[in-house]
């Protein structure tokens, strides 16, 4: 399998699924803009979007994928059929009896993490209501998750990295039609949600059918905790729930902070969060989904030298690419946010307030990137307390980040913190590897960042000056030349960016890899 291709493969599907979901974004923003309604559907959706995170795609997936990895390449068909169906039953009927619960606390869990908002009662029974009714998408993303995870130890990718685009097109319907039947418009984005999850779910079925892996589910919801596969799973859970959580509970912490910082700041570090997502997810989420199945079977086969070459090209991509891109968001934040937003209720002051989170989350954008490189290397080799650890002191470190920051940038300080809080964890992933000697870097590597630092300077200057020549929300009036101009500017940006690496004597012939 060529690597290479196979992850311009992932990344045009996350490509799709990344402009859809900026063109949901620009619909959302145009609807809503930024006020206490948009702050009440973004924090009733952060609550099921976190245990989906937690218990299907973050934690689950770190235990599920290198077992199953080794099912499928050591104990044969029958028994990798056997472990999946027991998964899934476990999985799918622990999260709907989460949903159930859930839907029944919403109340109490949007006082923790949302004190600010009960200044404004409307918008707090509003969120309660939206956060009720987007529970239960947590149980479709759990079947989501597991369907992702057989798939891609298959290595049948373009599936789930299509996936997400069903939510987008979702969010896009309700955004555009199903806001005209709802008294109060912004229920309507919660029910397109729900929407989306199940045609995640449905686009799941057909292709898990093909490979002869679709799940039996039981009606008992204790059938399958006999098997030692999903006990082995479930051990690998429980700190990888803790790892993941750390995260997670950073994100509620910062929101509880932005919800304190004024109306529409939660919107605000959101629709910066968006455009930080679209090259985190291009690279980091479409890396770590390549990398983690064929470490994992490298980890299986026991053949270092194929793991610790996996990695050297994954991080040289991510260095070639997240450099650019970091540089890239943090001179066009402006520009990017006002072609994306600045239309409908998102006005100019909108466009500022949301920028600078974005310029802050660019700082930390390489960080992410590196997490995300970095993490499949310790899951490959069912090592979960290591990134745990890592990921609890990354916690404190991002909160008392928070105590310099917030205070004197507001909400991109929370961003800032984030991003620096991103960059020390994969500092410490990466020292973790080197002292293990899981990997060791091939040759090369100086020569390789001082021509990037040369021409990301270049580049990075050439787009300043460039985006600087224009007044980007004066041009509101003439949305597409506006989009023309930020198009153009990247591609300029780009250009200069490979020409230079070229000039400099950059091979792409370099980064062109096999998997075994």
């Amino acid at each position: 399998m060529n690597l290479l291709k196979t992850l311009a493969a992932i990344s045009s599907m996350t490509m799709l699924s990344r402009i859809t979901g900026l063109l949901r974004e620009s619909l959302f923003a145009r609807a809503f803009g930024q006020s206490a309604y948009t702050d009440a559907f973004i924090v009733a959706f952060r609550i099921p979007n976190l245990l989906r995170r937690l218990f299907a795609e973050g934690a689950f997936s770190q235990a599920f994928v290198p077992i199953l990895s080794e099912y499928k390449n050591q104990h044969g068909e029958t028994a990798t059929k056997g472990l999946v169906d027991h998964v899934a039953n476990s999985l799918v009927w622990a999260t709907v009896i989460t949903s159930i619960v859930g839907i029944i606390g919403s109340p109490v869990l949007l006082i923790f993490i949302a004190s600010g908002m009960r200044d404004n009662p409307q918008a707090f029974d509003a969120s309660v209501l939206m956060t009720r009714m987007m529970f239960p998408y947590i149980a479709c993303m759990s079947f989501v998750a597991l369907a992702g995870g057989v798939l891609n130890t298959w290595r049948q990718f373009k599936i789930p990295a299509f996936t997400p685009v069903l939510l987008n097109l979702a969010s896009i319907f309700g955004a555009l039609v199903l806001v005209h039947f709802f008294h109060t418009p912004i229920y309507a984005m919660a029910v397109a949600t729900m929407i989306g999850g199940l045609l995640q779910v449905g686009i799941q079925i057909p292709a898990l059918m093909k490979i002869g892996m679709l799940p039996r589910l039981s009606a008992n919801p204790f059938a399958g905790l006999h098997d030692p596969g999903v006990r082995r799973i479930l051990q690998k859970m429980g700190p990888a729930v803790f790892a993941v959580s750390a995260a997670q509970i950073s994100l509620l912490i910062n929101t509880s902070i932005a919800t304190n910082l004024g109306e529409g700041a939660v919107s605000a570090l959101q629709y910066a969060d968006r455009l930080m997502e679209f090259p985190t997810g291009l690279l980091g989420v479409a890396l770590g989904t390549l990398l983690l199945p064929n470490l994992s079977k490298a980890s299986v086969e026991g053949d270092t030298a194929e793991y610790s070459a996996l990695l050297n090209w994954g991080l040289r991509l991510t260095f070639l690419l997240a450099l650019p891109a970091a540089v890239g968001l943090a001179v066009m934040a402006k520009p990017l946010i006002a072609a994306l937003f600045n239309y409908g209720k998102f006005n100019a002051g909108a466009v500022e307030s949301s920028a600078a989170p974005l310029m802050a989350y660019a700082a930390g954008l390489l960080g992410i990137i590196l997490v995300k490189t970095l993490a499949p290397a310790f899951y490959a080799r069912q090592d979960i307390r290591t990134p745990v650890k890592i990921a609890v002191g990354v916690l404190v470190a991002t909160q008392l980040m928070n105590l310099v920051f917030v205070p004197i940038l507001g909400v991109a300080g929370l961003a800032l913190s984030i991003g620096m809080g991103a960059c020390l964890n994969a500092g410490f992933l990466y020292t973790g590897l080197r002292r293990r000697g899981i990997y060791n870097p091939h040759a090369g590597w100086t020569s390789f960042f001082l021509r990037l630092v040369v021409a990301v300077a270049v580049m990075g200057a050439v787009t300043w000056f460039v985006q600087s020549q224009l007044d980007w929300t004066a041009m509101r009036a003439h949305p597409w030349l506006r989009v023309g101009a930020v198009l153009g500017i990247i591609c300029v940006a780009g250009a200069t960016y490979f020409a230079v690496l070229l000039a400099l004597g950059f091979k792409l012939r370099d980064f062109k890899r096999s998997a075994k």
